[in-house]
């Protein structure tokens, strides 16, 4: 019989990774950078929830574009200010990467800064906080549960129609393709790709924003939850924004119900080994179908297996 309470937190944490894995695959679609410091936005995001709810006293989702604002805001001037110089400077693909893990180490660094500040100062438990008797109830079901599938499933229609039906769409696909040639015939391609990083960093500080009310919040959560984003964007494929929300439900879900089946099977010993699962996914995809799944041709291989049961 399934756990209906493990199958919604899987849903939820699946929700969320989807949100941060959407984030990542927009900002390695534009620049080529695999960010590594892109789980410190959740962290960002969870310590701007952890102000309003303790500081200002507000519900958590009276002021939830707050932290989607400020860490927008906080990675499109990571591009500007870093990143696109260095591109400019011709900096290599491995010279961009260590750039994002010193950006990784810098604001975890002023998240901790930030973190001491609120416990010395207003005397809050700023470390290891959990914000689940904060939630509300929708129909009888914890709001994190209605909430995080919605925001999923919303941000994936608004990029399905931004891509496809609004001239920025085409125009951030021709800078995706070919840059140089968008250039060319008058795109801006410093504007899409600001906007790019703006929706990234929105993505992952939305996500860490909700992360508290379903697990406890640490200025490290960010670097621990990483290993699952690149998980989710490299089963998925790392060439699309769609890939990455299949790869965000498949790890997700393969995460807590997998975790949680083995806890059963071989003791709860297992348990602190989770972090294999999104590693093991990632080695399989890499030496099985380096592109993702978005990048297998299905029609071929269901041909294939026609042919095979026609004999």
């Amino acid at each position: 019989m399934i756990d209906i309470v493990l199958l919604s937190r899987a849903l939820i944490f699946s929700s969320l990774l989807t949100l941060l894995s959407i984030g990542l695959t927009l900002t390695y679609l534009t620049t080529k950078v695999p960010n590594f410091a892109h789980g410190t936005f959740a962290a960002v995001g969870a310590y701007i929830m952890l102000t309003t709810v303790k500081l200002w006293h507000a519900n958590p989702y009276q002021c939830l574009l707050l932290a989607p604002i400020i860490c927008g805001l906080i990675a499109l001037a990571q591009y500007l200010i870093v990143f696109r110089q260095l591109i400019r400077r011709g900096a290599t693909i491995v010279a961009l990467m260590i750039t994002t893990l010193a950006m990784e180490f810098i604001l975890l660094a002023i998240i901790n800064i930030y973190a001491d500040y609120l416990s010395r100062v207003f005397k809050i438990r700023s470390r290891y906080f959990l914000f689940s008797s904060y939630d509300i109830r929708i129909a009888g079901q914890r709001g994190l549960l209605i909430i995080a599938p919605i925001l999923a499933a919303t941000t994936v229609i608004s990029l399905y129609l931004i891509l496809t039906k609004t001239r920025f769409g085409v125009a951030m696909r021709a800078a995706i393709e070919d840059s140089s040639l968008a250039s060319v015939i008058g795109i801006n391609v410093n504007m899409v790709y600001s906007i790019a990083w703006f929706i990234a960093g929105a993505l992952g500080g939305l996500s860490g924003a909700l992360l508290p009310l379903w697990f406890p919040g640490n200025p490290d959560m960010g670097s621990r939850i990483i290993v699952s984003v690149f998980a989710a964007s490299t089963v998925g494929g790392i060439y699309s924004i769609y890939g990455a929300v299949l790869g965000g439900f498949l790890i997700g879900l393969a995460e807590v119900l997998g975790t949680s089946s083995l806890a059963i099977m071989l003791g709860p010993w297992v348990i602190p080994y989770r972090p294999l699962i999104p590693l093991i996914a990632i080695v399989v995809t890499l030496l099985l179908a380096p592109s993702g799944l978005a990048g297998v041709d299905w029609q071929k291989i269901a041909a294939s297996i026609r042919k095979s049961i026609s004999k």
